[in-house]
């Protein structure tokens, strides 16, 4: 095995960690999920930087807290002198390609792979730049004119094909080719390709936009669960349930007052539907694999796999992510494959997204820049790591007010600057059912995490940052909606030069 081991990172998107048989439920098909734990190690308290696509994906691949990369929601372009998981591991001499959604903002659709694959699937442009008003308050989505978000909860069921599905089919596709090509040149126009080893290793994301919403699941998927009970919403929004003002701003956001998340038959219809999706990607992991083995790369190549946030699911009467409860916030991580030496084992530590980027970086002998995340090269390892807490950011896009969550240990402190906290313990209390933040027995602890929260991130200074980038990006995407200017990324895959033809 090489010292400076491949790297394929599969992300899902809006993949809840619950529901998945690798993390134990007793009903949804993951074998592929469940082989790779077997090869690696698994997370079971893993979180999401940002429980929202973009801030998150470009959290991930860069090790710093969105608030550290302004990325404030979907419609915040990245800086390209940030430094991303490709320029660093380029800088070791790896190939990189990205096949798949990545929702990159900006001019800039690259940042640091080498190859890009495919299209990306959301725009690329301010489009969805959200609106607030003079005080603060937020106005509507990017999109104000389509249909209530949670629409897609009681329209689920099986299709023969979305243009979602074509989408996935073609990362997939892509990305299979890409690992294929690492084993295969041609010699002359005519020979037969023969098998040769690479010299440079690579770096492959493949991200998929399933299951994320809209549910609708291909018939085969959708068929694997004919026979099977779904279950219903676990905790239910009629409870005594401790609420934040975060919850009602993203549940005004989502438009959850127009439809009947309780309907027995269509939490049936949506759960059912999830589990097909959550298999439909748990094949093209095992497809993964499968050529990895083939190709000869099962040995030295690290795999990661993983979901940029959860999804509620009409848990606590919410749906989609933008909140901090665990069914949104909580993501699968699974980190195995040949370089990986505590195999099938589990870490409870608590870990975020935002620490793949030192710990590839540590384990390819590359110093990352000012990473906000750290290594858990120790945990891959079987060693025992130094726990820090983890924190989880949300501050646009339906919210009036920055937010964030901390977790220590089993204690979750959950603070909306200038509008309340919450504290659960999620060792007794794993569904948030009570909010112990005005417990006396836990004074200390508030007081601590607050302060934590207050002092590393300056929530004024937030709030005054994406005041300024929101009138910013209002003036451009007006310039740029009169105009058509795009920066859409076009992957140009080279017919000419494709095959046994010559340019």
């Amino acid at each position: 095995m090489s010292d400076r081991p491949n790297v394929l990172v599969i992300m899902a998107d809006q993949m809840v960690a619950e529901l998945t048989g690798v993390y134990g439920h007793p009903v949804v098909r993951t074998p592929n999920l469940d082989r790779l734990a077997q090869q690696g190690v698994r997370f079971d308290a893993a979180y999401c930087p940002v429980p929202v696509c973009s801030p998150s994906r470009s959290s991930m691949l860069s090790g710093r807290f969105a608030s550290t990369n302004c990325a404030w929601d979907n419609a915040a372009p990245i800086a390209s002198d940030i430094p991303m998981l490709p320029h660093y591991l380029g800088t070791a001499g790896y190939d990189s390609a990205l096949a798949g959604k990545m929702h990159f903002v900006g001019a800039d659709q690259v940042h640091g792979f080498a190859k890009r694959l495919t299209t990306d699937m959301f725009p690329s442009t301010l489009a969805w730049t959200p609106d607030r008003d003079a005080v603060g308050r937020f106005v509507h989505p990017g999109n104000p004119d389509g249909p209530p978000i949670a629409i897609d909860y009681v329209s689920s069921g099986p299709v023969q094909w979305t243009e979602q599905l074509q989408f996935d089919e073609e990362t997939h596709y892509r990305a299979l080719e890409y690992l294929r090509s690492r084993r295969t040149s041609r010699r002359g126009s005519l020979q037969v390709p023969t098998p040769e080893p690479e010299s440079d290793p690579f770096l492959l994301v493949a991200s998929y936009h399933h299951p994320h919403e809209p549910f609708l699941a291909p018939q085969k998927y959708w068929d694997m669960y004919a026979d099977v009970a779904t279950e219903p919403v676990r905790v239910t929004a009629d409870e005594d349930l401790p609420r934040s003002a975060m919850d009602e701003w993203v549940d005004t956001l989502h438009g959850v007052d127009g439809v009947d998340l309780t309907d027995p038959e269509e939490v049936a219809r949506t759960r059912r539907a999830y589990y097909a999706l959550v298999t439909y990607i748990d094949d093209k992991v095992g497809e993964l694999l499968d050529v990895l083995e083939e190709t000869g790369h099962a040995e030295d190549t690290l795999i990661v796999f993983t979901s940029d946030h959860g999804d509620m699911l009409g848990e606590r009467g919410m749906v989609q992510k933008r909140t901090f409860y665990e069914w949104s916030a909580r993501v699968p991580l699974i980190i195995g494959g040949g370089p990986v030496q505590a195999s099938g084992t589990t870490s409870s530590t608590p870990v975020s997204l935002i620490d793949l980027v030192p710990t590839v970086c540590e384990l390819v002998g590359v110093q990352p820049v000012r990473p906000d995340g750290r290594s858990v090269l120790a945990e891959l390892r079987g060693d025992t790591a130094e726990p820090a807490p983890v924190f989880v950011e949300y501050h646009s896009e339906g919210v009036y007010a920055p937010c964030w969550m901390r977790r220590e240990g089993h204690l979750k402190y959950i603070y909306v600057h200038g509008h309340g906290h919450q504290l659960f313990d999620l060792a007794t209390d794993p569904d948030e059912r009570h909010d112990l933040a005005e417990d006396p027995r836990y004074a200390d602890a508030v007081q601590r995490a607050r302060a934590d929260i207050i002092d590393r991130f300056d929530p004024d200074g937030i709030e005054h940052r994406i005041r300024q980038s929101l009138a910013d990006r209002r003036v451009v995407r007006s310039a740029m909606a009169a105009s058509g200017a795009v920066w859409a990324y076009d992957p140009d895959p080279a017919l000419f030069t494709q095959y046994w033809r010559e340019t």
